[in-house]
Protein backbone atom coordinates (compact mmCIF):
# COMPACT_ATOMS: atom_id res chain seq x y z
CA UNK A 1 0.00 0.00 0.00
CA UNK A 2 1.90 3.30 -1.05
CA UNK A 3 2.42 5.63 1.96
CA UNK A 4 2.64 8.65 -0.17
CA UNK A 5 1.22 12.18 1.41
CA UNK A 6 -1.76 13.40 -0.41
CA UNK A 7 -1.48 17.07 -1.53
CA UNK A 8 -4.55 17.91 0.06
CA UNK A 9 -7.44 16.34 2.67
CA UNK A 10 -10.78 17.73 3.56
CA UNK A 11 -12.54 16.87 6.86
CA UNK A 12 -15.84 18.06 7.08
CA UNK A 13 -17.96 18.60 10.57
CA UNK A 14 -19.73 20.63 12.78
CA UNK A 15 -17.02 20.72 15.10
CA UNK A 16 -19.73 22.19 17.96
CA UNK A 17 -17.20 21.48 20.27
CA UNK A 18 -13.97 20.16 18.94
CA UNK A 19 -13.33 17.29 20.81
CA UNK A 20 -10.88 14.94 21.34
CA UNK A 21 -11.39 12.45 19.02
CA UNK A 22 -11.98 14.96 16.12
CA UNK A 23 -7.89 16.43 17.05
CA UNK A 24 -7.14 12.79 16.92
CA UNK A 25 -8.51 12.28 13.51
CA UNK A 26 -7.06 15.86 12.24
CA UNK A 27 -3.81 14.69 13.84
CA UNK A 28 -3.75 11.46 11.63
CA UNK A 29 -4.98 13.23 8.67
CA UNK A 30 -1.81 15.22 8.64
CA UNK A 31 0.48 12.12 8.55
CA UNK A 32 -1.63 11.41 5.51
CA UNK A 33 -1.80 14.68 3.88
CA UNK A 34 0.37 17.88 3.21
CA UNK A 35 -2.54 20.62 4.06
CA UNK A 36 -5.66 19.69 5.62
CA UNK A 37 -8.78 21.94 4.67
CA UNK A 38 -11.12 21.44 7.94
CA UNK A 39 -14.64 22.80 6.31
CA UNK A 40 -17.05 23.90 9.46
CA UNK A 41 -20.77 23.32 8.51
CA UNK A 42 -23.70 25.17 9.68
CA UNK A 43 -22.19 28.08 9.24
CA UNK A 44 -24.19 31.99 9.86
CA UNK A 45 -26.83 29.80 11.89
CA UNK A 46 -28.58 31.15 14.98
CA UNK A 47 -27.00 30.25 18.37
CA UNK A 48 -29.46 26.79 19.65
CA UNK A 49 -28.46 24.33 22.04
CA UNK A 50 -27.61 22.19 18.98
CA UNK A 51 -25.35 25.02 17.30
CA UNK A 52 -23.80 26.87 20.65
CA UNK A 53 -21.12 28.45 18.65
CA UNK A 54 -20.43 30.61 15.25
CA UNK A 55 -17.94 29.40 13.28
CA UNK A 56 -15.12 32.19 13.81
CA UNK A 57 -15.51 30.77 17.35
CA UNK A 58 -14.93 27.49 16.38
CA UNK A 59 -12.05 28.34 14.14
CA UNK A 60 -10.41 29.72 17.32
CA UNK A 61 -11.24 26.34 19.27
CA UNK A 62 -9.54 24.43 16.09
CA UNK A 63 -6.74 26.40 15.94
CA UNK A 64 -5.64 26.42 19.45
CA UNK A 65 -5.87 22.90 19.72
CA UNK A 66 -3.58 22.80 17.13
CA UNK A 67 -1.13 24.99 17.57
CA UNK A 68 -0.68 23.50 21.25
CA UNK A 69 0.18 20.49 19.30
CA UNK A 70 2.43 22.22 17.50
CA UNK A 71 1.10 22.17 14.16
CA UNK A 72 2.19 24.54 12.27
CA UNK A 73 -0.79 26.87 10.67
CA UNK A 74 -0.10 26.99 7.48
CA UNK A 75 -1.08 23.11 7.17
CA UNK A 76 -4.49 23.50 8.64
CA UNK A 77 -6.85 25.54 6.24
CA UNK A 78 -10.23 26.32 8.38
CA UNK A 79 -13.13 27.01 5.50
CA UNK A 80 -16.69 27.26 6.42
CA UNK A 81 -20.15 26.35 5.06
CA UNK A 82 -23.87 27.13 5.37
CA UNK A 83 -26.91 24.22 5.78
CA UNK A 84 -29.12 23.88 3.01
CA UNK A 85 -31.17 21.78 4.28
CA UNK A 86 -33.68 22.16 1.34
CA UNK A 87 -31.32 22.31 -0.94
CA UNK A 88 -28.42 19.49 -1.39
CA UNK A 89 -26.86 20.89 -4.31
CA UNK A 90 -26.41 24.46 -3.03
CA UNK A 91 -24.61 22.95 0.53
CA UNK A 92 -22.37 20.57 -2.01
CA UNK A 93 -21.53 23.34 -4.39
CA UNK A 94 -20.51 25.73 -1.27
CA UNK A 95 -18.18 22.38 -0.06
CA UNK A 96 -16.58 22.29 -3.69
CA UNK A 97 -16.07 26.02 -3.25
CA UNK A 98 -14.43 26.04 -0.24
CA UNK A 99 -12.10 23.30 -1.00
CA UNK A 100 -11.75 24.27 -5.04
CA UNK A 101 -10.52 27.67 -3.51
CA UNK A 102 -7.00 26.52 -2.06
CA UNK A 103 -6.91 22.96 -4.32
CA UNK A 104 -6.17 25.62 -7.53
CA UNK A 105 -7.32 22.71 -9.99
CA UNK A 106 -5.24 19.57 -8.24
CA UNK A 107 -6.91 16.35 -8.36
CA UNK A 108 -5.20 15.26 -5.53
CA UNK A 109 -7.14 15.51 -2.49
CA UNK A 110 -8.39 12.91 -0.26
CA UNK A 111 -11.95 13.11 2.16
CA UNK A 112 -11.24 12.24 5.28
CA UNK A 113 -14.22 10.34 7.30
CA UNK A 114 -15.42 8.05 9.13
CA UNK A 115 -19.08 6.06 8.34
CA UNK A 116 -20.86 6.32 11.79
CA UNK A 117 -24.13 6.51 10.99
CA UNK A 118 -26.86 8.15 8.41
CA UNK A 119 -25.07 11.69 8.96
CA UNK A 120 -22.38 10.26 7.34
CA UNK A 121 -23.86 9.89 3.89
CA UNK A 122 -21.97 12.86 2.61
CA UNK A 123 -18.71 10.65 2.47
CA UNK A 124 -20.05 9.55 -0.57
CA UNK A 125 -21.24 12.79 -2.41
CA UNK A 126 -17.79 13.95 -3.49
CA UNK A 127 -16.73 11.52 -6.37
CA UNK A 128 -13.85 14.07 -7.14
CA UNK A 129 -12.43 13.82 -3.82
CA UNK A 130 -10.72 10.09 -3.11
CA UNK A 131 -12.02 8.93 0.30
CA UNK A 132 -9.51 8.22 3.23
CA UNK A 133 -10.75 6.58 5.94
CA UNK A 134 -9.71 7.24 9.69
CA UNK A 135 -8.29 4.13 11.68
CA UNK A 136 -9.91 6.91 15.15
CA UNK A 137 -12.62 4.88 16.88
CA UNK A 138 -15.21 8.04 17.55
CA UNK A 139 -15.72 6.87 21.12
CA UNK A 140 -16.66 10.77 22.01
CA UNK A 141 -19.81 12.47 20.43
CA UNK A 142 -20.15 16.58 20.52
CA UNK A 143 -23.93 16.04 21.69
CA UNK A 144 -22.99 14.33 24.65
CA UNK A 145 -19.95 17.25 25.12
CA UNK A 146 -22.63 20.14 25.06
CA UNK A 147 -24.90 17.93 26.88
CA UNK A 148 -22.42 17.77 29.86
CA UNK A 149 -21.62 21.46 29.49
CA UNK A 150 -25.66 22.67 29.54
CA UNK A 151 -25.70 19.97 32.84
CA UNK A 152 -22.33 22.68 33.96
CA UNK A 153 -20.42 19.41 34.46
CA UNK A 154 -17.16 20.94 33.59
CA UNK A 155 -15.17 18.08 35.14
CA UNK A 156 -16.71 15.53 32.24
CA UNK A 157 -16.35 18.57 29.43
CA UNK A 158 -12.85 18.95 30.56
CA UNK A 159 -11.82 14.96 30.11
CA UNK A 160 -13.45 14.73 26.83
CA UNK A 161 -11.78 18.01 24.74
CA UNK A 162 -8.28 19.23 23.91
CA UNK A 163 -7.25 21.65 27.05
CA UNK A 164 -7.32 24.41 24.79
CA UNK A 165 -10.75 24.36 24.15
CA UNK A 166 -11.94 23.69 27.86
CA UNK A 167 -10.26 27.15 28.21
CA UNK A 168 -12.51 28.48 25.36
CA UNK A 169 -15.32 26.84 26.76
CA UNK A 170 -14.68 28.29 30.29
CA UNK A 171 -14.80 31.95 29.71
CA UNK A 172 -18.23 31.69 27.03
CA UNK A 173 -19.77 30.04 30.05
CA UNK A 174 -19.33 33.06 31.54
CA UNK A 175 -21.03 34.78 29.04
CA UNK A 176 -24.97 35.69 28.83
CA UNK A 177 -25.24 34.06 25.67
CA UNK A 178 -24.16 30.94 27.45
CA UNK A 179 -27.07 31.59 30.19
CA UNK A 180 -29.68 31.89 27.61
CA UNK A 181 -28.59 28.68 25.71
CA UNK A 182 -28.52 26.60 29.26
CA UNK A 183 -32.10 28.01 30.01
CA UNK A 184 -33.73 26.62 26.26
CA UNK A 185 -31.48 23.84 27.37
CA UNK A 186 -33.84 23.30 30.01
CA UNK A 187 -36.66 24.05 28.79
CA UNK A 188 -36.17 21.57 25.51
CA UNK A 189 -35.65 18.92 28.44
CA UNK A 190 -38.79 19.84 30.04
CA UNK A 191 -40.80 19.85 26.81
CA UNK A 192 -39.34 16.79 25.79
CA UNK A 193 -39.81 14.69 29.35
CA UNK A 194 -44.11 16.03 28.99
CA UNK A 195 -44.02 13.64 26.09
CA UNK A 196 -41.94 10.99 27.38
CA UNK A 197 -44.73 8.64 28.15
CA UNK A 198 -45.86 8.95 24.66
CA UNK A 199 -46.77 5.00 22.89
CA UNK A 200 -44.58 6.08 19.80
CA UNK A 201 -42.58 9.29 19.19
CA UNK A 202 -44.80 11.90 18.92
CA UNK A 203 -44.77 14.44 15.42
CA UNK A 204 -46.14 18.05 15.63
CA UNK A 205 -47.70 19.81 12.77
CA UNK A 206 -47.25 23.55 12.69
CA UNK A 207 -47.88 26.56 10.08
CA UNK A 208 -46.20 29.50 9.31
CA UNK A 209 -46.75 32.73 7.38
CA UNK A 210 -44.34 34.24 4.77
CA UNK A 211 -46.25 37.22 4.07
CA UNK A 212 -44.48 39.99 1.81
CA UNK A 213 -46.05 43.85 1.05
CA UNK A 214 -43.94 46.32 -0.38
CA UNK A 215 -40.03 44.73 -0.75
CA UNK A 216 -40.77 44.07 3.21
CA UNK A 217 -41.66 40.86 4.68
CA UNK A 218 -43.62 40.39 7.80
CA UNK A 219 -41.57 38.89 10.95
CA UNK A 220 -41.59 38.59 14.96
CA UNK A 221 -39.24 38.13 17.60
CA UNK A 222 -40.24 35.51 20.20
CA UNK A 223 -40.94 36.07 23.19
CA UNK A 224 -40.43 32.38 24.35
CA UNK A 225 -37.98 29.55 24.40
CA UNK A 226 -36.75 27.88 22.68
CA UNK A 227 -35.42 30.79 20.00
CA UNK A 228 -36.47 33.27 22.64
CA UNK A 229 -35.51 36.52 21.04
CA UNK A 230 -35.17 35.46 17.51
CA UNK A 231 -36.93 36.62 14.37
CA UNK A 232 -39.21 34.25 13.18
CA UNK A 233 -41.90 33.71 11.16
CA UNK A 234 -45.77 34.12 12.35
CA UNK A 235 -46.99 31.02 13.31
CA UNK A 236 -47.58 28.11 15.44
CA UNK A 237 -49.22 24.57 16.32
CA UNK A 238 -51.74 23.09 13.99
CA UNK A 239 -55.16 23.87 15.78
CA UNK A 240 -56.79 20.42 15.44
CA UNK A 241 -59.90 21.28 14.49
CA UNK A 242 -58.70 23.74 11.66
CA UNK A 243 -57.89 23.31 8.49
CA UNK A 244 -54.23 24.37 7.99
CA UNK A 245 -54.71 27.40 6.02
CA UNK A 246 -57.23 28.38 8.71
CA UNK A 247 -54.67 27.54 11.29
CA UNK A 248 -52.01 29.81 9.73
CA UNK A 249 -54.33 32.42 9.34
CA UNK A 250 -55.24 32.57 12.68
CA UNK A 251 -51.73 32.13 14.09
CA UNK A 252 -51.25 35.15 11.74
CA UNK A 253 -53.82 37.45 13.28
CA UNK A 254 -52.99 36.38 16.95
CA UNK A 255 -49.36 37.18 16.72
CA UNK A 256 -49.45 40.50 14.74
CA UNK A 257 -53.20 42.01 14.61
CA UNK A 258 -52.38 41.89 11.12
CA UNK A 259 -56.34 41.04 9.73
CA UNK A 260 -58.75 43.96 9.68
CA UNK A 261 -57.46 45.17 6.28
CA UNK A 262 -57.85 41.44 5.47
CA UNK A 263 -60.60 39.20 5.87
CA UNK A 264 -60.14 35.27 6.51
CA UNK A 265 -61.92 34.81 3.10
CA UNK A 266 -59.60 37.88 1.10
CA UNK A 267 -56.42 35.67 2.61
CA UNK A 268 -56.68 33.12 0.05
CA UNK A 269 -56.92 35.82 -2.94
CA UNK A 270 -53.61 36.62 -1.63
CA UNK A 271 -52.20 33.11 -1.48
CA UNK A 272 -49.18 32.65 -3.77
CA UNK A 273 -46.84 29.99 -2.86
CA UNK A 274 -47.74 27.13 -0.35
CA UNK A 275 -44.79 23.98 1.11
CA UNK A 276 -43.97 21.59 3.47
CA UNK A 277 -40.78 22.10 5.18
CA UNK A 278 -40.18 18.57 7.14
CA UNK A 279 -36.10 17.84 7.30
CA UNK A 280 -36.46 15.49 10.63
CA UNK A 281 -33.85 18.07 12.52
CA UNK A 282 -35.68 21.46 11.89
CA UNK A 283 -36.57 21.95 15.17
CA UNK A 284 -34.97 21.33 18.81
CA UNK A 285 -38.55 20.27 20.10
CA UNK A 286 -38.69 16.88 17.71
CA UNK A 287 -39.94 15.98 15.11
CA UNK A 288 -41.82 18.70 13.85
CA UNK A 289 -43.54 19.65 10.17
CA UNK A 290 -44.53 22.81 9.09
CA UNK A 291 -46.75 23.93 6.58
CA UNK A 292 -45.68 27.53 5.14
CA UNK A 293 -47.80 29.65 3.03
CA UNK A 294 -46.86 32.66 1.27
CA UNK A 295 -49.29 35.57 1.21
CA UNK A 296 -47.97 38.50 -0.96
CA UNK A 297 -50.19 41.29 -0.51
CA UNK A 298 -49.18 43.85 -3.11
CA UNK A 299 -47.60 47.33 -2.80
CA UNK A 300 -48.20 49.99 -0.89
CA UNK A 301 -48.19 51.30 2.96
CA UNK A 302 -46.90 48.83 5.20
CA UNK A 303 -50.08 47.99 7.64
CA UNK A 304 -49.41 48.74 11.70
CA UNK A 305 -48.73 45.05 13.25
CA UNK A 306 -47.95 44.67 16.58
CA UNK A 307 -46.66 41.51 18.59
CA UNK A 308 -48.79 39.51 21.22
CA UNK A 309 -49.35 35.93 22.32
CA UNK A 310 -45.69 33.98 22.08
CA UNK A 311 -44.39 36.95 20.07
CA UNK A 312 -42.35 39.87 21.80
CA UNK A 313 -42.71 42.21 18.78
CA UNK A 314 -44.11 42.04 15.19
CA UNK A 315 -42.35 43.82 12.35
CA UNK A 316 -42.32 44.38 8.50
CA UNK A 317 -38.32 43.81 7.60
CA UNK A 318 -36.86 45.07 4.31
CA UNK A 319 -36.50 41.41 2.24
CA UNK A 320 -32.59 42.91 1.79
CA UNK A 321 -32.34 42.86 5.31
CA UNK A 322 -34.05 39.65 6.13
CA UNK A 323 -32.37 37.40 3.89
CA UNK A 324 -28.86 39.27 4.92
CA UNK A 325 -29.48 38.15 8.20
CA UNK A 326 -29.53 34.38 8.97
CA UNK A 327 -27.87 34.46 12.25
CA UNK A 328 -31.22 36.05 13.60
CA UNK A 329 -33.79 33.57 12.56
CA UNK A 330 -35.20 30.95 14.33
CA UNK A 331 -34.67 27.43 13.56
CA UNK A 332 -34.67 26.56 9.92
CA UNK A 333 -37.06 29.83 9.16
CA UNK A 334 -34.51 31.96 7.31
CA UNK A 335 -34.22 28.50 4.60
CA UNK A 336 -37.92 29.29 4.21
CA UNK A 337 -37.89 32.57 3.61
CA UNK A 338 -35.05 31.64 0.96
CA UNK A 339 -37.32 28.53 -0.36
CA UNK A 340 -40.12 31.49 -1.09
CA UNK A 341 -38.29 34.66 -1.92
CA UNK A 342 -35.42 33.15 -4.05
CA UNK A 343 -37.33 30.63 -6.23
CA UNK A 344 -40.44 32.60 -6.71
CA UNK A 345 -42.12 29.08 -8.27
CA UNK A 346 -41.64 27.29 -5.34
CA UNK A 347 -45.31 25.43 -4.03
CA UNK A 348 -47.08 26.11 -7.20
CA UNK A 349 -49.15 23.85 -8.76
CA UNK A 350 -46.90 21.46 -11.09
CA UNK A 351 -43.73 21.76 -9.17
CA UNK A 352 -42.06 19.30 -7.49
CA UNK A 353 -42.22 19.08 -3.28
CA UNK A 354 -38.93 20.09 -2.07
CA UNK A 355 -37.63 17.50 0.45
CA UNK A 356 -34.05 17.96 0.49
CA UNK A 357 -32.47 16.44 3.63
CA UNK A 358 -28.79 16.87 5.02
Amino acid sequence: MSTRKRQFGVYIGRFQPLHNAHLAVIKEALQRVEKLIIVLGSANAARSIRNPWHEEEREVMVRAALSAEGVPAHRVIVASVRDHHYNEDMWLAEVQQAVYTHTRGTDDVALIGHLKDETSYYLHSFPGFDPLPTQVRLEHSASSVRQAYFEGDMERVAQDVPAAVYAQLQTFAQTPAYAELQSEWRDILAYRAAWASSPFPPTFNTTDAVVVRSGHVLAIRRGVNPGKGKLALPGGFLDVHQPLLTSAIRELREETGLGPMFGAQEWSNYLVGKETFDHPARSLRGRTITTAFHFHLGNGSLPNVQGSDDAQEAMWIPISAALGSPREWFEDHHAILEAFLLAPNLGRPGLPHVTHMR
